[in-house]
C-alpha cells in the first residue's frame, strides 16, 4: 500500500521539467490569387523557432492533419493535400515527441480557423468575420519534445468565472495549486468546458492568468463559453473559435491521444427534441427563450471514426467533452447527459479508453461495469465499458459559500467535494487519477457522523428549501447553528442508529474504507451507493454531514456595507445575481454522492472520548488516512454559555 506521499512523489517524477522560455509562433498561412477546392501546405520541423517554412527546415512524415471531417497524413516530406470545407477548422494532430508553438497566452496555435461567409447573425463578442476564400497553403510548425511517455495533465473543470473578481478567486486557488504542480512543456493543462461563464471577454484573461501554471492550455467548450445570440447551432462557438481556437480537436502526447469535443448543441431544435422524453426544452416555441442539449454532432461523430481509423489500437484515447457522457447525480436527465455516448462507445470498443467531462458540478469515479437506473432510458447506455471521470469544477458550487482564508469561497460541490482540479499522471498508456483540493495539500476525503439529530435537522432545511422561495419563509427554519454537535452521542443516539462517514472525493468502486476505534480490531465501510443499476440515493441517509453543515448557512449573504455602492452587498454570482439578506444555505448542498461510505458505530460503546481512525484507499493503492474523535455522554450537556451559573452576580468583566 502506497502513502499519498509516495504517490505524489512517483506522479511528480514523471513531468518533464518546466521549459525556461516558451516557444511563441503559429501556422504560416500563405494565399493565392483564388482559393481552389483544397489546400496544401508542409507539416516541418522548425529549427530558427519562426513559424515560418524555409530552405533547410525538414518536413516531417505521418503527421496527422484535418478539417474536422477528413483526416490525412502527410507523406516522406511532409506535405499534405486537404479538401476545403466552407466552415472548417484546420489544424494538425500534435503527434507524439514533438509539440505545436503557443501565443503568450500558451494557448497552442496548431490550427487556421475558415468560414467562408463568417458568422450568419452578428454576434456580441465578434463571432467570425467572412475568411473568403480558402488559403492555398498553410504550413505548420513543429519542434521536438521531451522524450518518453511520462507526463502530467490537469483536468480543469468548470472554472465558471462570471466576473473578474471570480477570475482572482481562480488565480488564487486552482492555478495556486497548478505552479505548486510544477507542470511543465511536456504537460497539459485542460480546459474541460466552462471556462467562464457567459462573458467571452473573460477568457483572453483566464488564459493569462492560467499561463502561470508554465504548461500549454488545451480547452473544449461547454455550455457557458457559446455565442447566446446565435440563432443556429453552426454559429454558436464562433466568438469561442476565434478567441481559443476549434471547436473539436486532437493532439497526442505520449502514448495517449486527446479528442476533444464539442458536445452541446445550441440552439437545439426538433432534431435534439425527437430524440425522446426528456428534451421538450427544444421544441420551438414563439417568442421563447433558446436552450442547449448534450449531443455529439454527425460530423463530430465521422471525424472521430475517421481520426480511430488512422490511430493505433494500442494508444490510450482520452475523450474530453463539456457535458458527461453519462452521470451520477444527473442520471436520470436527458439533456445533462450525452444523446449518443452508446454511438461513441460502439467506436472505441476494443480500445483503451478513458472519458473526461465535467458540467456537473460534481466529482465522479465511474469504473467499468458501473451503471445507474436512468442511464438507458435517458441516453442507452448501460454498465461502462471503460472508465468515466467527471473531473469536478475548479469553481466549486459556482464560487458560493463563505471564504476560505486566502479569499476564495470556499464553494463546496454538490456532492460535497472541494473544488479543485484532476491531475493525471500518464505513465505510457497507463494513467494514475488523483484529485487536487484546492489550497488543501495532500488532502483526499474528509470525516463526520450521520447522528439522528442529523437527519431531522437536514429534512427540516430541505423541506424548506424545496419551497418557492417567492411563497416561502425569507428565513431558513434552522440553520447549522441548531444544529447539535454531530460528534457527541448518546445512547439513545446509537440505538437510532449514528454512523461514520466518509466523503473519499475521488474514490471508485474499487476503493476500499476501513475503520478503527481506538485500538480495536478494524472494520470496513460500506460504499453508499454500489453502481449495480439501482437509483441514485438522495436525502439525509446519503447526505454527507461535513459537507452540509458548511452549505447550509453562508454569512455572505447578510454582508452589508454604507459605502453606498449597492452591488457591494451580499455578493453577485450567476451573470450578476445578487445574493442578498438573510444567510441561506448555497444553492446546492451534498443531498447525495458516489463516493460517500459509512461504518456504522456500535450500540454499546462505553462513555468517555473515542478515536476513530480511517483509512480509505483508492484504486491505485495510495492510502488516505485520518483521525476524527467523538464522544458518547449519559446526556448532551448545554450547548451554550451556562449564564444561569452566574445569576448571583459574580461574573467577572
Amino acid at each position: 500500500m502506497k502513502t499519498f506521499a509516495a504517490a505524489l512523489l512517483a506522479a511528480t517524477a514523471l513531468s518533464a521539467p518546466a521549459l525556461a522560455e516558451p516557444w511563441i509562433a503559429g501556422p504560416e498561412i500563405v494565399r493565392g490569387p483564388d482559393g481552389g477546392e483544397t489546400i496544401t501546405g508542409h507539416v516541418f520541423e522548425d529549427a530558427n523557432g519562426d513559424g515560418r517554412r524555409q530552405d533547410g527546415e525538414t518536413g516531417i512524415e505521418g503527421v496527422l492533419v484535418t478539417n474536422g471531417l477528413d483526416v490525412v497524413r502527410t507523406d516522406s516530406d511532409g506535405r499534405y493535400e486537404i479538401a476545403v470545407r466552407e466552415d472548417m477548422d484546420l489544424s494538425v494532430v500534435q503527434p507524439s515527441g514533438w509539440r505545436v508553438p503557443v501565443d503568450e497566452r500558451l494557448v497552442p496555435q496548431f490550427s487556421y480557423v475558415h468560414k467562408a461567409g463568417g458568422s450568419a447573425n452578428p454576434l456580441r463578442f465578434g463571432g467570425l468575420q467572412p475568411s473568403g476564400s480558402a488559403p492555398e497553403t498553410v504550413n505548420f510548425p513543429l519542434q521536438r519534445a521531451e522524450d518518453g511517455s511520462g507526463f502530467t495533465c490537469a483536468m480543469v473543470g468548470d472554472s465558471q468565472t462570471y466576473s473578474n473578481d471570480e477570475i482572482g478567486q481562480f488565480r488564487d486557488s486552482a492555478v495556486m495549486d497548478l505552479i505548486d504542480a510544477e507542470l511543465g512543456g511536456n504537460d497539459c493543462l485542460f480546459y474541460v468546458g466552462d471556462v467562464v461563464g457567459d462573458d467571452l471577454g473573460l477568457l483572453d484573461r483566464i488564459f493569462e492568468v492560467g499561463a502561470a501554471a508554465g504548461a500549454p492550455q488545451w480547452a473544449v467548450l461547454g455550455n457557458h463559453d457559446l455565442d447566446f445570440d446565435a440563432e443556429r447551432p453552426e454559429d454558436s462557438a464562433d466568438s469561442w473559435r476565434r478567441i481559443w481556437g476549434p471547436a473539436w480537436f486532437a493532439f497526442e502526447t505520449g502514448d495517449v491521444t486527446f479528442i476533444g469535443l464539442n458536445n452541446i448543441v445550441y440552439p437545439c431544435g426538433p432534431e435534439d427534441a425527437a430524440r425522446g422524453e426528456g428534451r421538450e426544452q427544444c421544441e420551438p416555441e414563439e417568442g421563447g427563450r433558446p436552450r442547449y442539449n448534450a449531443r455529439i454532432s454527425d460530423t463530430q461523430m465521422s471525424w472521430v471514426e475517421n481520426l480511430l481509423a488512422e490511430t493505433p489500437e494500442d494508444r490510450l484515447i482520452v475523450v474530453v467533452t463539456h457535458a458527461p457522457l453519462v452521470s451520477f447525480a444527473d442520471a436520470g436527465s436527458a439533456i445533462h447527459q450525452t444523446d449518443n455516448a452508446a454511438e461513441l462507445h460502439a467506436l472505441l470498443d476494443g480500445r483503451p479508453a478513458l472519458s473526461i467531462s465535467g458540467h456537473t458540478h460534481t466529482l465522479e469515479n465511474m469504473a467499468p461495469g458501473e451503471h445507474f437506473e436512468g442511464w438507458r432510458d435517458a441516453v442507452g447506455v448501460g454498465p461502462l465499458p471503460f472508465r468515466h471521470i467527471v473531473a469536478g469544477a475548479a469553481s466549486g458550487n459556482w464560487w458560493q459559500g463563505d471564504f476560505n482564508l486566502d479569499g476564495d469561497a470556499q464553494a463546496l460541490q454538490r456532492d460535497g467535494a472541494p473544488k479543485g482540479v484532476l491531475m493525471l499522471a500518464f505513465d505510457g498508456a497507463d494513467y494514475v487519477e488523483r484529485y487536487q483540493g484546492a489550497r488543501m495539500g495532500g488532502r483526499g476525503q474528509w470525516l463526520d457522523f450521520n447522528t439522528p439529530d442529523f437527519r431531522q435537522w437536514f429534512d427540516t432545511l430541505e423541506s424548506w428549501r424545496g419551497e418557492s422561495r417567492d411563497e416561502r419563509e425569507p428565513v431558513p427554519p434552522v440553520t447549522t447553528n441548531d444544529l447539535p454537535d454531530t460528534r457527541m452521542f448518546t445512547l439513545e443516539d446509537l440505538e437510532q442508529g449514528v454512523w461514520a462517514t466518509v466523503n473519499f472525493w475521488h474514490g471508485s468502486a474499487e476503493a476500499t474504507v476501513t475503520g478503527r476505534i481506538n485500538d480495536g480490531e478494524a472494520f470496513d465501510f460500506e460504499r453508499t451507493q454500489s453502481g449495480e443499476g439501482e437509483a441514485v440515493g438522495v436525502g439525509p441517509e446519503f447526505a454527507d454531514p461535513y459537507a452540509v453543515k458548511r452549505q447550509a448557512t453562508v454569512g455572505r449573504y447578510a454582508w452589508e456595507s454604507r459605502s453606498g455602492v449597492e452591488r457591494n452587498q451580499g455578493f453577485e454570482a450567476f451573470r450578476g445575481s445578487s445574493f442578498a439578506g438573510v444567510p441561506q444555505p448555497q444553492s446546492s448542498v451534498a443531498d447525495r454522492t458516489m463516493h460517500l461510505w459509512r461504518g456504522d458505530l456500535p450500540e454499546d460503546l462505553p462513555f468517555g472520548t473515542h478515536r476513530l481512525t480511517v483509512t480509505s484507499t483508492d484504486r491505485n493503492g495510495v492510502a488516505f488516512i485520518d483521525t476524527i474523535l467523538f464522544e458518547v455522554r449519559e446526556s448532551r450537556p448545554p450547548a451554550r454559555h451556562r449564564t444561569e451559573t452566574w445569576e448571583d452576580g459574580q461574573r467577572l468583566d
